[in-house]
């Protein structure tokens, strides 16, 4: 059973016990789960950012205009330039502004042709 599927019966009996309903309802959830059997793409598909129908990316794209979504792409690449020697994943997060650029590179490339 996953926590989205919980009755109100089962949530008043989280209630009523606490902390150790929570526990047992997350290891229950997290036995029945693939990802312990997935490695992360923590750069290019972050499982964080991949839950439900569309990609958080994706949504903030469409919820800007193209010249805000450009600052959006440049600011992270700056903020994982900017961190990437204090935060103990050097080489995670150059990968990560580079996914940035990337992107940022794309879009400008494909608007001057």
């Amino acid at each position: 059973m996953s926590i989205n599927d919980a009755t109100p019966a089962e949530w008043d009996r989280t209630r009523k016990t606490g902390l150790e309903a929570w526990t047992a309802m997350a290891e229950e959830e997290a036995a029945h789960s693939s990802w312990d059997n997935e490695v992360e793409d923590a750069v290019n598909q972050p499982t964080h950012y991949n839950t439900g129908n569309i990609e958080c990316i994706d949504a903030i794209e469409e919820s800007m205009s193209s010249v805000a979504f450009k600052g959006y792409l440049k600011g992270n690449c700056l903020k994982y330039l900017w961190r990437y020697d204090y935060k103990g994943k050097q080489v995670e997060d150059l990968q990560k502004a580079g996914w940035y650029l990337t992107k940022l590179t794309k879009i400008v490339a494909k608007e001057n042709k």
